[in-house]
Protein backbone atom coordinates (compact mmCIF):
# COMPACT_ATOMS: atom_id res chain seq x y z
CA UNK A 1 0.00 0.00 0.00
CA UNK A 2 1.37 3.26 -0.74
CA UNK A 3 0.82 6.20 1.47
CA UNK A 4 -2.20 8.46 0.47
CA UNK A 5 -3.64 6.27 -1.85
CA UNK A 6 -5.93 4.79 1.23
CA UNK A 7 -9.44 6.56 1.88
CA UNK A 8 -9.31 9.00 4.44
CA UNK A 9 -11.19 7.58 7.83
CA UNK A 10 -12.80 10.30 10.68
CA UNK A 11 -10.74 11.38 12.76
CA UNK A 12 -10.54 10.31 16.38
CA UNK A 13 -8.45 10.96 19.39
CA UNK A 14 -6.63 7.68 20.08
CA UNK A 15 -2.59 8.60 20.69
CA UNK A 16 -0.08 5.80 20.66
CA UNK A 17 2.28 6.31 23.75
CA UNK A 18 4.92 5.06 21.82
CA UNK A 19 5.97 3.61 18.65
CA UNK A 20 8.54 0.85 20.12
CA UNK A 21 5.43 -2.26 21.45
CA UNK A 22 4.19 -4.95 20.46
CA UNK A 23 2.35 -4.53 16.68
CA UNK A 24 0.70 -7.41 17.21
CA UNK A 25 -1.30 -6.38 20.17
CA UNK A 26 -0.92 -2.92 19.49
CA UNK A 27 0.94 -2.50 22.43
CA UNK A 28 2.87 0.48 22.81
CA UNK A 29 6.29 0.37 24.56
CA UNK A 30 6.55 4.15 26.40
CA UNK A 31 3.36 3.52 28.12
CA UNK A 32 4.63 0.64 30.04
CA UNK A 33 7.02 3.80 31.18
CA UNK A 34 4.57 5.90 32.09
CA UNK A 35 6.14 8.37 29.35
CA UNK A 36 3.81 10.63 27.08
CA UNK A 37 4.98 11.36 23.84
CA UNK A 38 4.30 14.83 24.57
CA UNK A 39 7.14 14.71 27.04
CA UNK A 40 9.67 13.54 24.02
CA UNK A 41 11.90 16.81 23.13
CA UNK A 42 11.62 15.57 18.91
CA UNK A 43 8.55 15.57 17.01
CA UNK A 44 6.80 12.12 16.98
CA UNK A 45 4.54 10.74 14.56
CA UNK A 46 3.35 7.25 14.05
CA UNK A 47 1.37 6.05 11.64
CA UNK A 48 -0.83 2.24 11.71
CA UNK A 49 -1.21 -0.44 9.09
CA UNK A 50 -3.53 1.52 6.92
CA UNK A 51 -1.07 4.79 6.93
CA UNK A 52 -3.53 6.61 8.92
CA UNK A 53 -1.96 8.97 11.40
CA UNK A 54 -2.48 7.68 15.37
CA UNK A 55 0.52 9.55 17.42
CA UNK A 56 0.85 13.02 16.71
CA UNK A 57 3.02 15.02 19.59
CA UNK A 58 3.50 18.35 20.53
CA UNK A 59 6.82 18.79 19.41
CA UNK A 60 5.85 17.15 15.91
CA UNK A 61 2.76 19.95 16.06
CA UNK A 62 5.27 23.14 16.91
CA UNK A 63 7.62 22.13 14.34
CA UNK A 64 5.37 21.64 11.62
CA UNK A 65 3.14 24.02 12.79
CA UNK A 66 0.18 21.98 12.18
CA UNK A 67 -2.55 21.26 15.07
CA UNK A 68 -3.08 17.97 16.31
CA UNK A 69 -6.88 17.70 16.09
CA UNK A 70 -5.68 18.36 12.16
CA UNK A 71 -3.13 15.41 11.55
CA UNK A 72 -4.63 12.88 13.94
CA UNK A 73 -6.28 9.86 11.16
CA UNK A 74 -5.66 11.98 8.29
CA UNK A 75 -3.32 9.44 5.71
CA UNK A 76 0.10 10.07 6.34
CA UNK A 77 1.06 12.19 3.35
CA UNK A 78 -1.63 14.17 3.36
CA UNK A 79 -0.88 15.17 7.82
CA UNK A 80 2.78 15.71 6.88
CA UNK A 81 3.58 16.39 3.08
CA UNK A 82 7.01 16.64 2.78
CA UNK A 83 9.40 17.02 -0.41
CA UNK A 84 12.75 16.54 -0.65
CA UNK A 85 15.18 19.20 -1.72
CA UNK A 86 14.49 18.37 -5.57
CA UNK A 87 10.77 19.35 -4.86
CA UNK A 88 10.01 15.08 -5.14
CA UNK A 89 7.07 14.13 -3.04
CA UNK A 90 8.63 11.96 -0.07
CA UNK A 91 5.98 9.56 0.77
CA UNK A 92 5.42 8.76 -2.56
CA UNK A 93 8.60 8.22 -3.23
CA UNK A 94 9.68 6.14 -0.61
CA UNK A 95 6.61 3.94 -0.30
CA UNK A 96 6.77 2.76 3.40
CA UNK A 97 3.96 0.50 3.05
CA UNK A 98 5.34 -1.15 -0.33
CA UNK A 99 8.30 -2.09 -1.98
CA UNK A 100 11.40 -4.35 -0.76
CA UNK A 101 10.16 -5.88 2.46
CA UNK A 102 13.43 -5.89 4.17
CA UNK A 103 13.76 -2.17 4.46
CA UNK A 104 13.78 -1.13 8.14
CA UNK A 105 13.12 2.69 7.82
CA UNK A 106 14.74 5.82 6.62
CA UNK A 107 17.95 7.72 7.43
CA UNK A 108 17.95 11.24 8.85
CA UNK A 109 18.25 13.71 6.30
CA UNK A 110 16.65 17.32 5.27
CA UNK A 111 13.43 17.53 3.75
CA UNK A 112 11.08 20.27 3.47
CA UNK A 113 7.62 21.36 4.33
CA UNK A 114 5.08 23.20 2.71
CA UNK A 115 6.21 26.99 2.39
CA UNK A 116 10.46 25.69 1.97
CA UNK A 117 11.20 25.54 5.62
CA UNK A 118 13.24 22.71 6.07
CA UNK A 119 13.22 19.80 8.84
CA UNK A 120 15.42 16.94 9.93
CA UNK A 121 13.61 13.83 9.54
CA UNK A 122 13.91 9.66 9.86
CA UNK A 123 11.38 6.87 9.71
CA UNK A 124 11.41 3.61 11.23
CA UNK A 125 9.49 0.70 9.83
CA UNK A 126 7.83 -1.59 12.27
CA UNK A 127 7.32 -4.97 11.32
CA UNK A 128 5.37 -7.81 13.02
CA UNK A 129 8.23 -10.57 11.41
CA UNK A 130 10.99 -9.28 9.71
CA UNK A 131 9.43 -9.96 6.33
CA UNK A 132 5.73 -9.10 7.20
CA UNK A 133 3.93 -6.21 6.57
CA UNK A 134 4.54 -2.97 8.06
CA UNK A 135 2.35 -2.02 10.96
CA UNK A 136 3.74 1.01 11.97
CA UNK A 137 5.45 3.78 10.59
CA UNK A 138 7.28 5.91 13.00
CA UNK A 139 9.06 9.56 12.39
CA UNK A 140 11.29 11.63 14.03
CA UNK A 141 11.15 14.95 13.06
CA UNK A 142 13.90 17.70 14.22
CA UNK A 143 14.52 21.20 13.58
CA UNK A 144 17.26 22.14 11.91
CA UNK A 145 18.56 24.90 14.30
CA UNK A 146 21.15 22.97 16.30
CA UNK A 147 22.96 21.35 12.85
CA UNK A 148 22.86 24.57 11.37
CA UNK A 149 25.19 25.74 14.87
CA UNK A 150 27.44 22.90 14.32
CA UNK A 151 27.85 23.37 10.72
CA UNK A 152 28.24 27.40 11.25
CA UNK A 153 30.34 26.04 14.44
CA UNK A 154 32.66 24.14 12.03
CA UNK A 155 32.82 26.79 9.53
CA UNK A 156 34.12 29.54 11.31
CA UNK A 157 36.64 26.57 12.49
CA UNK A 158 37.69 26.00 9.33
CA UNK A 159 37.84 29.82 8.38
CA UNK A 160 39.89 30.18 11.37
CA UNK A 161 42.33 27.43 11.23
CA UNK A 162 43.11 28.47 7.72
CA UNK A 163 43.59 32.01 8.39
CA UNK A 164 46.02 30.76 11.43
CA UNK A 165 48.01 28.33 8.93
CA UNK A 166 48.65 31.27 6.13
CA UNK A 167 50.67 33.24 7.82
CA UNK A 168 53.38 30.60 9.12
CA UNK A 169 53.45 28.55 5.91
CA UNK A 170 53.40 31.59 4.15
CA UNK A 171 56.74 32.66 5.61
CA UNK A 172 58.01 29.30 5.71
CA UNK A 173 57.57 29.06 1.55
CA UNK A 174 59.09 32.14 1.44
CA UNK A 175 62.29 31.62 3.20
CA UNK A 176 62.92 28.38 1.94
CA UNK A 177 62.56 29.20 -1.19
CA UNK A 178 64.86 32.37 -1.30
CA UNK A 179 67.73 30.55 1.26
CA UNK A 180 67.28 27.42 -1.85
CA UNK A 181 67.89 29.96 -4.72
CA UNK A 182 70.28 32.43 -3.10
CA UNK A 183 71.87 30.35 -0.63
CA UNK A 184 75.69 31.35 -1.59
CA UNK A 185 74.47 35.19 -1.33
CA UNK A 186 73.60 35.20 2.64
CA UNK A 187 76.05 35.27 5.76
CA UNK A 188 75.52 32.85 8.41
CA UNK A 189 73.95 35.59 10.71
CA UNK A 190 71.70 35.87 7.93
CA UNK A 191 71.16 31.81 7.19
CA UNK A 192 70.67 31.34 11.00
CA UNK A 193 67.90 33.92 11.34
CA UNK A 194 66.04 33.26 8.94
CA UNK A 195 66.16 29.36 9.94
CA UNK A 196 65.30 30.52 13.27
CA UNK A 197 62.23 32.21 11.62
CA UNK A 198 61.65 29.09 9.83
CA UNK A 199 61.41 26.89 13.02
CA UNK A 200 59.39 28.81 14.86
CA UNK A 201 56.64 29.56 12.29
CA UNK A 202 56.90 25.47 11.89
CA UNK A 203 56.55 24.99 15.92
CA UNK A 204 53.14 27.38 15.69
CA UNK A 205 51.67 25.13 12.78
CA UNK A 206 52.31 22.26 15.16
CA UNK A 207 51.00 23.43 18.00
CA UNK A 208 47.54 24.74 15.75
CA UNK A 209 47.73 21.35 14.76
CA UNK A 210 47.87 19.78 18.10
CA UNK A 211 44.93 22.11 19.17
CA UNK A 212 42.64 20.49 16.47
CA UNK A 213 43.22 17.04 17.67
CA UNK A 214 42.63 18.22 21.31
CA UNK A 215 39.86 19.77 20.22
CA UNK A 216 38.59 16.51 18.10
CA UNK A 217 39.05 14.39 21.05
CA UNK A 218 37.38 16.43 23.59
CA UNK A 219 34.26 16.52 21.49
CA UNK A 220 33.84 12.91 20.60
CA UNK A 221 34.85 12.14 23.91
CA UNK A 222 38.53 10.27 23.31
CA UNK A 223 40.62 12.57 24.92
CA UNK A 224 42.82 10.04 26.91
CA UNK A 225 44.37 10.17 29.79
CA UNK A 226 47.45 8.74 31.15
CA UNK A 227 47.23 9.30 35.24
CA UNK A 228 50.84 9.32 37.57
CA UNK A 229 51.39 11.19 40.52
CA UNK A 230 51.96 15.11 39.49
CA UNK A 231 53.62 17.57 41.66
CA UNK A 232 51.53 20.82 40.73
CA UNK A 233 54.09 23.50 42.69
CA UNK A 234 56.80 22.12 40.67
CA UNK A 235 55.26 22.15 37.26
CA UNK A 236 53.87 25.59 38.19
CA UNK A 237 57.59 26.58 39.21
CA UNK A 238 58.83 25.21 35.81
CA UNK A 239 56.69 27.14 33.89
CA UNK A 240 57.21 30.50 35.84
CA UNK A 241 60.96 29.30 34.88
CA UNK A 242 60.16 29.59 31.20
CA UNK A 243 58.26 32.26 30.95
CA UNK A 244 61.44 34.18 32.77
CA UNK A 245 63.66 32.79 30.03
CA UNK A 246 61.51 34.11 27.61
CA UNK A 247 62.15 37.53 29.17
CA UNK A 248 59.61 37.93 31.35
CA UNK A 249 60.50 39.98 35.05
CA UNK A 250 61.00 37.00 38.05
CA UNK A 251 59.21 40.12 40.61
CA UNK A 252 56.41 39.38 37.99
CA UNK A 253 55.13 35.81 39.66
CA UNK A 254 54.21 35.91 43.05
CA UNK A 255 53.49 32.18 44.18
CA UNK A 256 51.60 31.29 47.19
CA UNK A 257 51.25 27.30 48.11
CA UNK A 258 48.80 26.11 51.12
CA UNK A 259 50.03 22.65 52.52
CA UNK A 260 50.40 20.38 52.79
CA UNK A 261 48.58 19.24 49.02
CA UNK A 262 46.76 15.94 48.58
CA UNK A 263 48.21 13.28 46.24
CA UNK A 264 46.97 13.82 42.66
CA UNK A 265 47.29 11.25 40.50
CA UNK A 266 46.37 12.97 36.50
CA UNK A 267 47.93 12.99 33.21
CA UNK A 268 51.09 15.70 33.42
CA UNK A 269 51.62 16.24 30.06
CA UNK A 270 47.96 17.43 30.04
CA UNK A 271 47.77 19.41 33.57
CA UNK A 272 51.08 21.38 32.14
CA UNK A 273 48.70 22.31 29.00
CA UNK A 274 46.44 23.93 31.71
CA UNK A 275 49.12 25.69 33.27
CA UNK A 276 50.80 26.63 30.49
CA UNK A 277 47.83 27.97 28.81
CA UNK A 278 46.37 29.80 32.08
CA UNK A 279 49.90 31.58 32.66
CA UNK A 280 50.69 32.33 28.84
CA UNK A 281 47.35 34.28 29.17
CA UNK A 282 48.24 35.88 32.24
CA UNK A 283 50.96 37.31 30.73
CA UNK A 284 50.00 38.08 27.81
CA UNK A 285 46.43 39.52 28.41
CA UNK A 286 46.95 41.02 32.08
CA UNK A 287 48.97 43.74 33.64
CA UNK A 288 51.19 43.58 36.79
CA UNK A 289 51.75 40.73 38.88
CA UNK A 290 50.68 37.33 38.33
CA UNK A 291 49.77 35.66 41.41
CA UNK A 292 49.29 32.07 41.70
CA UNK A 293 47.73 30.08 44.53
CA UNK A 294 48.19 26.25 45.21
CA UNK A 295 45.66 25.05 47.83
CA UNK A 296 44.00 21.69 48.87
CA UNK A 297 40.12 21.68 47.87
CA UNK A 298 37.03 19.30 48.00
CA UNK A 299 36.68 17.34 45.27
CA UNK A 300 34.20 18.56 42.77
CA UNK A 301 30.84 16.39 43.41
CA UNK A 302 32.24 14.81 46.58
CA UNK A 303 32.01 14.87 50.01
CA UNK A 304 34.55 12.65 51.40
CA UNK A 305 37.69 13.63 49.02
CA UNK A 306 39.94 16.12 48.37
CA UNK A 307 41.25 17.68 45.70
CA UNK A 308 43.92 20.45 44.47
CA UNK A 309 42.96 24.08 43.59
CA UNK A 310 45.45 26.26 41.15
CA UNK A 311 44.29 29.93 41.16
CA UNK A 312 45.91 32.19 38.41
CA UNK A 313 45.42 35.88 38.96
CA UNK A 314 46.63 39.38 37.30
CA UNK A 315 46.13 42.79 38.01
CA UNK A 316 44.89 44.03 34.35
CA UNK A 317 41.81 45.55 33.07
CA UNK A 318 40.40 41.93 33.40
CA UNK A 319 37.24 40.27 31.51
CA UNK A 320 33.86 42.10 31.16
CA UNK A 321 31.20 40.60 32.89
CA UNK A 322 29.15 40.61 29.65
CA UNK A 323 32.34 38.27 28.16
CA UNK A 324 32.34 36.20 31.33
CA UNK A 325 29.71 33.31 30.05
CA UNK A 326 31.72 32.53 26.81
CA UNK A 327 35.51 32.55 28.30
CA UNK A 328 35.57 28.86 28.02
CA UNK A 329 33.41 28.82 24.50
CA UNK A 330 35.76 28.33 20.97
CA UNK A 331 36.67 31.31 19.27
CA UNK A 332 36.16 33.55 22.18
CA UNK A 333 39.50 35.61 22.63
CA UNK A 334 40.07 38.85 25.05
CA UNK A 335 40.69 42.29 24.17
CA UNK A 336 43.88 42.04 22.21
CA UNK A 337 43.72 39.99 19.33
CA UNK A 338 46.22 37.30 19.00
CA UNK A 339 46.10 33.28 19.17
CA UNK A 340 43.24 31.15 17.60
CA UNK A 341 40.90 31.32 20.61
CA UNK A 342 40.87 28.11 21.23
CA UNK A 343 43.22 27.47 23.86
CA UNK A 344 40.48 28.10 27.21
CA UNK A 345 37.97 25.79 25.39
CA UNK A 346 41.01 23.05 25.67
CA UNK A 347 41.70 23.67 29.02
CA UNK A 348 38.28 23.49 29.75
CA UNK A 349 37.98 20.17 28.13
CA UNK A 350 41.15 18.92 29.63
CA UNK A 351 39.93 19.45 33.61
CA UNK A 352 36.43 17.89 32.78
CA UNK A 353 38.39 14.91 31.52
CA UNK A 354 39.68 14.92 34.80
CA UNK A 355 36.50 15.31 36.91
CA UNK A 356 37.52 18.50 37.62
CA UNK A 357 35.78 22.01 37.35
CA UNK A 358 37.10 25.29 35.89
CA UNK A 359 35.59 29.01 36.38
CA UNK A 360 36.90 32.73 35.76
CA UNK A 361 35.63 35.76 37.70
CA UNK A 362 37.55 39.48 38.98
CA UNK A 363 40.61 38.57 40.87
CA UNK A 364 41.39 40.52 43.93
CA UNK A 365 43.93 43.19 41.71
CA UNK A 366 41.22 43.97 39.25
CA UNK A 367 42.17 41.66 36.52
CA UNK A 368 40.56 37.95 35.17
CA UNK A 369 41.41 35.21 37.98
CA UNK A 370 40.86 31.92 36.59
CA UNK A 371 40.58 28.75 39.42
CA UNK A 372 40.55 25.39 38.33
CA UNK A 373 40.13 22.09 40.94
CA UNK A 374 41.35 18.70 40.05
CA UNK A 375 40.49 15.75 42.58
CA UNK A 376 42.94 13.33 43.84
CA UNK A 377 41.53 10.18 41.35
CA UNK A 378 43.75 7.63 43.64
CA UNK A 379 43.44 4.10 41.60
CA UNK A 380 41.05 1.94 42.86
CA UNK A 381 43.92 -0.68 44.01
CA UNK A 382 45.51 2.00 45.99
CA UNK A 383 43.00 3.13 48.12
Amino acid sequence: MTVGMSSPRPAHTTTVRAAGGDPATGGTGLDDLGIDPDDLPDGLVVADETGHVICFNAAAARITDTPREAALGRPLDAALPLEDLKGKRWWPLTDPYGGLAIRTGQPERNLLLPGGREILVSARYVRRTPAGPVRRVVVSLRGTEARRRTERSHAELIATVAHELRSPLTSVKGFTATLLAKWERFTDDQKRLMLETVDADAGRVTRLIAELLDISRIDSGRLELRRQPVDIPAAVARHIQGLITGGQPPDRFRVRAKGPLPGLWADPDKVDQVLGNLLENAVRHGEGTVTIEIAPAPAPGADDETGTAVTVSDEGPGIPEESMSRVFTRFWRGSKRGGTGLGLYIVKGIVEAHSGTITVDRGPGGGAEFRFVLPVSLPAHMK
